[in-house]
């Protein structure tokens, strides 16, 4: 007799005894129930067979190449309940804002389902969602490379950046944020060395050094010495500050849309040299100069000039028009980026700097490190003593324009921010390397060289 055929007929006469028949019902029974308490009373971090899926698909894919991100679960009043306090801003659609519904005639009709109203300090948001669905997010602590604390600190510091307000009420939701961090296991291993965090403000916000001064005193604080921070300024002189782009209003959904917005640029028939937006400036830092800027423009037909309270076609128009834009220092003076820069270059115009450090060393990630291919430099002090802009920009040749719009577009892809459909990891785009993709493998690659440089 087949040794199976043995086992059969003993498994028949086992269940044919009335006492094993109960027993084995009983044993049916009472087995579902023990699974569904064992699933109910177990924290739902570990059990959720979504987590578990979640948690083991980034190392089983083949693309984590620098390691995997944890993603703190932190308490709401540090991200997001902050969305509640600010009915001035509008950060719906992940962060994207609503959609833009005033561009028709100005760009491809096509193309219009991809922008947005985006605030330009919006970063933190947009960050916090994408990185929600990205393919090497784990959820187990001990695998992980580096850790993400999704804290929005731009809008925890928005309110208090101006008014009366002690240095305690300025600092008190950091120093909260810290007391939580510096509990946490992952924390502890390592003092934060491997932590990182976006910041949806220029750095210097965070870098109150006295008690008169605006802002709060967050990244002087001890426990954030080894924390790598991303913001949309960076300081030359503090190694762990990483520039990452100003979000713009354009967030394609796939590759074929950022091909489509690039030969719009590139094909643009462009009727003026330079453009400026800005009006007469605010008492704040360097406020004449903007003046200057917007006086040599204004005396000249070949220069678009829009005032900075304009809607967004005209800003948008009016660099896709010119060959040329210029940037002063800080949208409000206090810093020396611009989310106009990004809006600038996005229209396939080339940027005109007035000081290095509104370039130079900020956005070496994504911009490269040679600004002098597809930017223009103008010395500050030239412009006050008198130099025309007007006659250094007509000293480019109409094939060196070209070569740097064309550098300047090459550059586009690399400081867009896509919708967080198209890269979750489940379309085709498979090959997505956007500002995004650019921060998080950046972020990946320098800790991980850091761990393997201290063994």
């Amino acid at each position: 007799m087949h040794p199976f055929a043995r086992f059969s007929s003993t498994k028949r006469n086992f269940l044919d005894k009335p006492k094993n028949r109960r027993a084995w019902l009983f044993v049916a029974l009472l087995l579902p129930i023990l699974l569904l308490l064992f699933f109910t009373s177990a924290p739902k971090h570990y059990y959720s067979f979504r987590r578990l899926q979640q948690r083991f698909r980034a190392p089983l894919n083949g693309q984590c190449k620098y390691g995997t991100v944890y993603v703190y679960d932190l308490p709401p009043i540090f991200n997001k309940k902050l969305l509640d306090n600010f009915q001035d801003l509008d950060l719906s659609n992940d962060g994207f804002g609503p959609k833009a519904t005033d561009l028709e005639g100005v760009i491809p009709k096509d193309l219009t389902p991809a922008w947005y109203s985006t605030d330009k300090l919006a970063g933190e948001v947009m960050f916090h969602s994408r990185i929600s669905n990205y393919k090497c997010r784990t959820y187990d602590p001990d695998s992980a490379t580096a850790f993400y604390i999704p804290c929005y600190a731009g809008l925890a510091s928005r309110k208090h950046l101006n008014g009366n307000f002690s240095a305690s009420e300025r600092d008190s939701q950091f120093e909260s944020l810290l007391g939580w961090l510096t509990n946490q296991p992952s924390w502890k291993k390592s003092k934060g060395a491997d932590h990182f965090i976006i910041l949806g403000r220029i750095s210097s916000d965070f870098r109150r050094d006295s008690e008169e001064k605006s802002g709060s005193s967050f990244l002087l604080m001890p426990p954030m010495s080894q924390t790598l921070r991303l913001s949309i300024e960076r300081s030359p002189w503090d190694r762990l500050d990483i520039g990452m782009p100003y979000p713009t209003g354009f967030h394609p959904k796939s590759n074929s849309e950022v091909e489509k917005w690039l030969k719009f640029v590139r094909t643009r028939n462009r009727s003026k040299l330079f453009a400026f937006v800005g009006g007469k400036s605010k008492k704040i830092e360097d406020e004449d100069f903007r003046d200057l800027l917007l006086d040599q423009c204004k005396g000249f037909d070949s220069c678009k000039v829009v005032e900075s309270e304009a809607a967004s076609p005209a800003i948008l128009e009016a660099y896709l028009d010119s060959n040329f834009c210029l940037q002063p220092r800080g949208d409000e003076g206090f810093g020396y980026t611009s989310r106009s820069t990004f809006d600038c270059m996005l229209a396939g115009s080339i940027p005109v700097f007035f000081w290095k450090r509104s370039i130079h060393g900020q956005y070496e990630w994504f911009l490269r490190d040679d600004p002098e291919r597809f930017s223009v430099f103008v010395e500050e002090k030239q412009v006050r003593n008198g130099s025309s802009i007007r006659k250094v920009l007509e000293g480019y040749g109409e094939e060196e324009i070209q070569m740097m719009r064309e550098r300047v577009s090459n550059l586009i892809p690399r400081f867009l921010y896509y919708a967080v459909a198209a890269a979750a990891g489940g379309g085709k785009e498979k090959d997505i390397r956007d500002a995004f993709e650019i921060t998080v493998e950046g972020v990946l690659r320098r800790i991980k060289e850091a761990s393997i440089s201290q063994q």
